[in-house]
């Protein structure tokens, strides 16, 4: 869930640099059937391992050490690219990855967590350029075809200085602190309810969600809202009051264990290109405990011609 923010500057060097990855679809409905990487025949949830440990090889290869082995690997030649700073094409991303490895050759892609269902793959990052800054808190939603990256989705957003909760924009508060998702069986029951929820409290504007499906221990990283679900009421009550014509359309849904993320286009007024923005939240005990969030304005113009949705 996110409140009013002011427009955010995506750092373009950055920005471009997580443009060049491919990925994220509409979740599927079912397991897929087993497939085969490298000769050797993978049931589902050692494809899902195989997904993110790819996307992670990737995306650290060609950011931390402009690695272009990895991408004729593991992306597909005619990947799908909705970062509006890149072009569609793997060639763009080893391209890219090797001008920025050349001008920031210290950047660190630190891969805070990574969830993956069906042919999607999210990972949640602080990626940053020059060493002693913050850097950019960024989502990148990955689509695999045939064992490879065909498309991608990301949002990114600068990390501030300081937040309204006192929690940073990575850590996880909840318990257990870990950054790894909860076991496989929790996916769908904790799918349905991020989903309902959401529906209630975002689309629809209803505060009551709030008491229905938060935990009273929950904890906030949107840095411009206070901590708790007193925090969440009065960020969003706020927000709401003040767009009274928001509109929320949620584009897809990817889920693992007690972590479900919503990629959604968030529409302030009618007329405005609004925003992007993925919500991370955890579940347990069926409640929702905790909620990290990315938000990037959807610019005028693209350099592809696929939209960030």
């Amino acid at each position: 869930m996110t409140p009013t923010t002011p427009a955010r500057k995506a750092l373009v060097a950055l920005a471009a640099t997580t443009a060049l990855l491919g990925a994220a679809a509409l979740p599927a409905a079912a397991a897929p059937a087993p497939v085969s990487h490298g000769g050797f025949a993978y049931g589902d949830s050692a494809r899902l391992g195989y997904q993110k440990d790819v996307t992670v090889r990737v995306l650290k290869g060609v950011f931390e050490r402009g690695d272009t082995k990895v991408v004729d690997r593991f992306v597909r030649p005619d990947y799908i690219q909705h970062n509006p700073l890149a072009p569609d094409g793997a060639e763009t991303l080893k391209n890219l990855g090797t001008a920025i490895h050349a001008q920031f050759p210290d950047a660190v892609y630190d891969v805070k967590r990574v969830i993956s269902e069906g042919d999607l793959v999210l990972v949640h990052s602080n990626v940053v350029m020059t060493p002693g800054t913050k850097g950019q808190a960024v989502f990148d939603i990955f689509r695999f075809q045939g064992g490879k990256i065909a498309e991608h989705w990301d949002v990114g957003q600068n990390v501030p200085e300081t937040t309204a909760n006192g929690n940073d924009m990575f850590s996880t508060v909840s318990w257990p602190r870990t950054g790894q998702p909860g076991p496989g069986w929790l996916t769908a029951y904790n799918k349905k309810l991020v989903t309902r929820a959401f529906d209630q409290l975002i689309v629809k504007k209803d505060l009551s969600a709030l008491d229905r499906y938060w935990g009273p221990e929950y904890h906030q990283h949107n840095p411009n809202i206070a901590d708790g679900v007193a925090g969440a009421k009065a960020g969003l009550g706020g927000y709401f009051k003040q767009f009274p014509q928001l509109a929320v359309a949620p584009k897809r849904v990817v889920a693992e264990g007690d972590l479900v993320a919503v990629h959604s286009h968030y529409v302030n007024a009618p007329g405005e290109r609004g925003q992007a923005i993925v919500d991370l939240f955890r579940v347990r005990g069926g409640k929702i405990v905790e909620h990290w969030d990315v938000i990037q304005d959807v610019p005028a113009t693209s350099a592809n011609d696929n939209t960030m949705f």
